[in-house]
């Protein structure tokens, strides 16, 4: 698959690639990356032809849409979809504040940012406010596409008061498309059902590790015409970098996980193919998927996911991985 073909957000006139840059590394989730890897990284994706950028108020607390600024500065307004989120506040830290801790719980979830606290409010208000300062931040007028960020335990807030001001916004022409982000999809298509949202986005639900996401969202969206975006596409590395030491959504990874997945790397390589490019093209077997994100810190791990979504993988690799157990089918696909 072409990384850079653009398609349609669902019902929406948004256009999308197909692969998107995911905007997390740049506020020094986990680890500080250099000053400029927002920019240097952003100009490789453009001229690679991808157009779809991920950023939230919550990554390095405003950090990463800093540093995005600047390379979104120098593209022309009409050439990439910026996508953000509301539902997390950004104040200042108070003493009495519980950390935000990294998947291992021995230091910081972003490194070096600034002394504030993301705090979750779903409010009509807040979410206003949060717009306004994304906006300000982004050096923006208009944002293509706004996610309510991970209501997981506030879905009759988000509901009453962020739907509320998203919808407001996008008939005001602020936003372009409107749609609530996070990693459990049953609220995802409650959202689908109970509201006119116009995508999603799934993180870590639709891999080669959990196709849980296929129950009942993929679906439901498939049948309201929502465009789905999916992130986490490695389980936050382990699919990528198989280890006893890496990550598997934010946690490190159980025994059990890890052995699955070297069961997967097994099936994959004995067809000639790579762990990470089954991990990035899977996800388009299901014909509801837009497009997917992927968190990249420097242009070489950009080209290579690039290079990656457009190698051939025969059709026999997939079946054999269905055959096994270790794959779900999309209920759909024969």
């Amino acid at each position: 698959m072409r990384p850079d073909e653009t398609v349609s957000l669902g019902r929406t006139g948004v256009r999308v690639t197909r692969l998107g840059v995911g905007c997390a590394w740049f506020g020094n989730l986990y680890q500080a990356v250099p000053e400029d890897a927002a920019t240097t990284v952003l100009a490789r994706a453009f001229e690679l032809g991808l157009r779809l950028v991920d950023t939230a108020p919550l990554y390095g607390f405003g950090l990463a849409d800093r540093r995005i600024a600047p390379a979104l500065a120098h593209a022309s307004r009409d050439d990439y979809v910026l996508s953000t989120k509301v539902g997390r506040t950004l104040r200042a830290r108070r003493p009495d504040d519980p950390l935000d801790l990294a998947y291992d719980g021995n230091g910081p979830l972003f490194v070096d940012a600034a002394a504030l606290h993301a705090e979750f409010d779903f409010s009509y208000e807040a979410v206003m406010r949060s717009v306004e300062e994304s906006l300000g931040r982004l050096g923006l007028q208009r944002l293509d596409i706004v996610l309510i960020h991970d209501p997981d335990d506030h879905y009759a807030q988000a509901v009453d008061g962020a739907y509320r001001a998203l919808h407001n916004l996008r008939g005001e022409g602020v936003v372009g498309a409107i749609g609530a982000g996070m990693n459990q999809p049953g609220m995802l298509a409650r959202f689908a059902r109970d509201t006119d949202i116009d995508c999603v986005l799934l993180a870590g639900c639709y891999t080669l590790l959990d196709q849980s996401g296929a129950e009942e969202m993929l679906p439901e969206c498939a049948r309201r015409g929502i465009g789905v975006v999916l992130g986490g596409v490695f389980n936050t590395g382990v699919l990528a970098q198989p280890s006893p030491q890496a990550c598997y959504n934010y946690q490190v990874v159980p025994d059990d996980v890890l052995a699955r997945v070297r069961q997967l790397a097994r099936i994959c390589e004995s067809h000639g193919v790579a762990l990470k490019a089954a991990a990035l093209q899977f996800p388009f077997r299901h014909p509801a998927v837009t497009s997917v994100l992927t968190g990249v810190r420097s242009t070489v791990e950009l080209d290579d996911n690039a290079n990656l979504l457009q190698l051939p993988i025969p059709e026999a690799m997939w079946q054999e991985l269905y055959a096994s157990g270790l794959l779900s089918a999309p209920r759909d696909e024969p």
